[in-house]
């Protein structure tokens, strides 16, 4: 009775604590009903539900879920919604994949959602059509004699933004709604700034550099990827020198870290993420100093697998000795066996290019077959190609490899072959340009820039 009566009391506080969501939509009768969150790159789902007959249901959602969310009947369209405390929210319409004319009869922060969302994308339509009707007046010769109507632009431009920019301040900063807005609107104008208004980039990099990226409010908005992305896409085309590009993604990085560090399961959610990002976009120099950044923080501890990509930085950095590679297994040159050298230190040449790739990586495939048209000339430029597969067939590597004019090796042990630990591999195709005592003078991203760097010796 007494465990009972326990039982009893958990569940009685959790519904008492529960907020609902309420809705009304007639097409969406019998049909399943589903309630989903965010939590940083994820989602999950908080309540499913099926509509009765006359297309009504009930969700709940708790504390835990407080932020954004989104319903989506059995079309998977969503709607969003702010779960919000102590907010309970009515909707009724239509259908939920048409949200202009979804009606919230009750839920206020979701209504000023609502009303935001109508309100601020004419506003920035207006602003879109008011700068190009300015550049027209500024530029052509048959309007840059009329003062006046440039005048009216500037002053119904300042009009606009003094609107919208009241109506955030206005919003009670105690509401999830007060917070989210003005993120969201910082997030989703970076395209728009970057294409329309390049004046406003520097201030738009500084207010993406001030979000505290360990918020709560932020991990349950579903903007933290969008977030990251366009902070470090607008630095990256911002107009500015690749060393100048570096230099601000740098900044941005010493500042996300600053915060991060108190949170190790934030800082290797978004250290894994924002590595990955500046890896596909061949942002090597910012990912390298994030790898360093992180691992040398003495106070936060890592994620094993994402310590042995960010590792991969700090032993394997441009000045460092690479490891000697013991070429073990099948060692193919033109499809057949030359057992000349056993040892990478062995080759005598000015330069060798490491690659590591596979037959089953697409990339590789279109890296690795470009270089025999290159390789005379790479050759005469004091750079021999050495070519360590991850492959697991016999079959499948010497098929790939039989028309390649330099080194290549396999062992078909994959991931566990030697040269892989020791190289700290973990992505494919990877290269390392060394010199003839084999310390690490570039790490290319492709071989259009090894190609590059030696039509430039």
């Amino acid at each position: 009775m007494k465990y009972f009566l326990i039982i009893f009391l958990v569940f009685s506080f959790s519904f008492i604590n529960a907020q609902t969501i309420t809705g009304s939509f007639p097409a969406l009768a019998k049909q399943q009903i589903k309630l989903t969150g965010f939590e940083g790159f994820r989602t999950y789902t908080i309540d499913s539900v099926k509509a009765d007959e006359n297309g009504v249901f009930h969700l709940t959602f708790g504390k835990k879920d407080h932020g954004m969310g989104y319903i989506a009947a059995e079309d998977n369209k969503p709607f969003f919604v702010i779960l919000a405390a102590k907010e309970n929210l009515n909707l009724e319409g239509a259908n939920l994949s048409l949200p202009q004319n979804v009606r919230l009869a009750s839920g206020k922060q979701n209504i000023i959602f609502g009303q935001y969302a109508v309100e601020h994308p004419k506003r920035e339509q207006a602003l879109s059509a008011w700068d190009f009707l300015e550049k027209m007046y500024s530029s052509d010769s048959l309007f840059t004699i009329h003062t006046k109507p440039k005048n009216a632009f500037e002053s119904e431009k300042h009009r606009i933004k003094d609107e919208d920019r009241m109506f955030l301040e206005n919003l009670d900063p105690d509401f999830y709604v007060g917070w989210y807005l003005p993120v969201r609107k910082l997030v989703r104008s970076v395209s728009t700034i970057a294409q329309y208004r390049p004046e406003e980039i520097p201030a738009t990099i500084s207010a993406l550099r001030d979000l505290d990226y360990s918020d709560k409010r932020l991990y349950k908005s579903g903007m933290l990827r969008e977030a990251i992305e366009g902070h470090f896409w607008l630095i990256e085309n911002s107009g500015k020198p690749l060393d100048s590009v570096f230099k601000e993604m740098n900044a941005s990085i010493d500042l996300m870290m600053e915060k991060l560090v108190n949170d190790e399961q934030k800082l290797n959610e978004i250290t894994d993420y924002l590595f990955g990002l500046l890896e596909r976009h061949s942002l090597f120099a910012s990912s390298e100093y994030l790898a360093l950044k992180v691992l040398n923080h003495g106070s936060c501890t890592i994620d094993q697998n994402l310590a042995a990509q960010l590792e991969s930085y700090r032993a394997m950095k441009t000045g460092n000795i690479a490891p000697d590679i013991n070429f073990e297994g099948d060692v193919l040159k033109a499809g057949l066996n030359d057992q000349t050298y056993r040892y990478l230190s062995e080759i005598k040449s000015d330069y060798k290019l490491v690659i590591f790739g596979a037959g089953w990586c697409p990339k590789c495939v279109d890296e690795l077959s470009r270089i025999p048209v290159l390789y005379e000339k790479w050759k005469s430029a004091g750079v021999e190609v050495i070519f360590i597969s991850l492959d697991t067939e016999p079959a499948q590597f010497k098929n790939f490899v039989k028309s390649f004019p330099f080194f290549s090796i396999c062992d078909y042990k994959k991931w566990e072959t030697s040269s892989v630990k020791d190289y700290h591999i973990f992505a494919t195709p990877t290269l390392f340009l060394l010199d003839k005592n084999k310390k690490i003078i570039l790490r290319p991203n492709s071989i259009s820039q090894i190609d590059a760097w030696i039509a430039g010796k």
